[in-house]
C-alpha cells in the first residue's frame, strides 16, 4: 500500500508539474519544422533554424521545435496535411509536387508555398588525374560511378549524361558503389571518376582529393544552360576555390536547391517571423553549419519552383531583395 500510495504521489507531483509547464507555455503558438535523418545536414540546420527563431520568441510569442522525418516527399506531404508548420525540401520535390509528378502523380500539392531556399546541392564530379576527365564529355568510355538506382545522384547524373549525348553502353563501366566507398574506390583505381549531387563541403570528395591525385571536373557551357533552362528546379551554381585540395579557382556547375516550404494555409504572420528570424540573424547562421557558410541572401531566394508565401514576400519586400 505505500508503495502504491508512493507512486500516486509521484504521478500526482507529475501532473502537476506538467500543467504548470502547459500553461507557461500556453500562450506560445508552435512552429514544428520536418527535416530529414539525424545524422543528414537537414535535421541539424532545422535545429539551427529553430535556434533564430526561439531568440525571438518573448518577442513573438511563437517557439519553434524540429523534428526527424522521411525527409523531401514526407515533408511536403506533410505540411499539406498540417500536420508540419515547416518543411526542408529538395527543389526537384517542390516541382514534382506542384506538377503533379512522380511521388505526388495522384494529388499535386497547388497550395504548396516556398519561404527561402537554404543551401545548393551540387552536381560534381570527381576524377582521377591519370584518367584525363576535365569535363563531362571526356566521361566517354570511361568506368564512372553513376550513382544507386532511384537516387538524385543517379537521375541527375542520367539526365547530364544524355545531355551530352553519352549512352550508358558508352561508358566503360556504369558503376554503383556505395557512398562510403566512392574515394577508396577512386583511389584504388576501380573507377575513373564518380558523380554526386551534394552540400559542400562533403567527406567523400574531401577523401578523395586528399588521398590520391584527383580533380573536379568542369561541369559549364551550353549544353548545361540548355539542360537547366528545361528543368527549372535547377539553377546554377559555384563551388568556392580552396574548398578541396587542388580547387584553387571557383568551380562553375548547376544543382538542385536545400528549400524551406510551408502551406498556403499557413498564416501570414508565422511565415513572415519565420523568414525574418533567419534573415535577421543571417551572419549567424552561416556560421552554425558548413553547408550554409558560403550562402548569399540573394542565394537565398533562387531555385524555388512554386510561389513563395506571402508572408515571406512582405519580408523580402522590406529587405529590398524582391519588388
Amino acid at each position: 500500500m505505500q508503495f502504491k500510495a508512493a507512486i500516486v504521489a509521484v504521478l500526482t507531483a507529475a501532473g502537476i508539474l506538467l500543467a504548470t509547464v502547459q500553461s507557461a507555455c500556453g500562450a506560445e503558438k508552435l512552429i514544428s519544422v520536418g527535416t530529414g535523418a539525424i545524422t543528414g545536414v537537414y535535421y541539424p540546420l532545422g535545429g539551427a533554424i529553430c535556434r533564430l527563431v526561439n531568440a525571438g520568441r518573448r518577442d513573438h510569442g511563437h517557439r519553434c521545435m524540429v523534428e526527424s522525418t522521411g525527409g523531401s516527399v514526407y515533408n511536403i506531404n506533410a505540411v499539406m496535411s498540417g500536420e508540419l508548420d515547416l518543411g526542408f525540401a529538395q527543389s526537384d520535390a517542390q516541382y514534382t509536387a506542384l506538377k503533379g509528378m512522380g511521388p505526388f502523380k495522384d494529388k499535386p500539392q497547388l497550395r504548396l508555398r516556398a519561404l527561402f531556399s537554404v543551401y545548393p546541392e551540387l552536381f560534381t564530379v570527381v576524377a582521377r588525374q591519370d584518367a584525363n576527365i576535365k569535363s563531362i564529355a571526356d566521361l566517354k568510355g570511361k568506368r564512372v560511378n553513376i550513382g544507386d538506382p532511384g537516387s538524385a545522384t543517379r537521375a541527375t547524373t542520367e539526365l547530364v549524361l544524355n545531355a551530352y549525348g553519352i549512352k550508358p553502353q558508352e561508358l566503360k563501366l556504369a558503376a554503383e558503389i556505395k557512398s562510403a566507398e566512392l574515394a577508396s574506390a577512386l583511389c584504388e583505381n576501380r573507377i575513373d571518376a564518380f558523380a554526386v549531387i551534394v552540400g559542400h563541403p562533403n567527406a567523400n570528395v574531401q577523401e578523395a582529393t586528399n588521398t590520391c591525385a584527383s580533380n573536379i571536373a568542369a561541369v559549364a557551357g551550353p549544353v548545361i544552360d540548355q539542360m537547366i533552362k528545361d528543368h527549372p528546379f535547377f539553377g546554377k551554381a559555384s563551388m568556392p576555390g580552396r574548398m578541396y585540395k587542388g580547387t584553387n579557382q571557383a568551380q562553375a556547375t548547376f544543382g538542385v536547391f536545400a528549400t524551406v516550404v510551408a502551406s498556403a494555409d499557413l498564416p501570414e504572420p508565422t511565415a513572415y517571423l519565420a523568414t525574418k528570424a533567419v534573415f535577421d540573424n543571417f551572419e549567424e547562421l552561416k556560421l552554425l553549419h558548413p553547408a550554409v557558410a558560403n550562402i548569399t541572401k540573394e542565394s537565398m531566394l533562387v531555385g524555388n519552383t512554386v510561389p513563395f508565401h506571402p508572408g515571406a514576400i512582405r519580408y523580402f519586400r522590406e529587405l529590398g531583395l524582391m519588388k
